[in-house]
């Protein structure tokens, strides 16, 4: 199977493209060459082959999700660099001008 520069051009209608003629030879071409890579690929004899769903075997590599306590607001509070009460304090980002 190949693709011709017809086949381009419909192909670029219906992705609403607009591709002049130097773009569609290449087009051509470039999807010529994909198709041609895909039937080497079918060449090939996969019979015994198990299908991957990722194509590197990795177990869980999660922790367990165990029941903790939570940070209480002092502890996540105490490196902070400026705080009131309990909260971050930060510097202000907006301002109320119109310009």
């Amino acid at each position: 199977m190949s693709v011709s520069k017809d086949d381009v051009k419909h192909i670029a209608k219906l992705a609403r493209l607009k591709l002049n003629d130097e773009e569609i030879e290449s087009y051509t071409g470039n999807l010529n060459d994909i198709l041609k890579y895909i039937d080497k690929l079918n060449e090939l004899e996969l019979d015994d082959v198990e299908p991957l769903s990722h194509p590197v075997e990795n177990t869980n590599v999660f922790r367990e999700d165990e029941l903790k306590e939570s940070t209480t607001t002092d502890e996540a509070l105490k490196n902070a660099p400026d705080r009131t009460d309990q909260y971050f304090r930060v510097p202000k980002v907006i301002s109320q001008s119109n310009n």
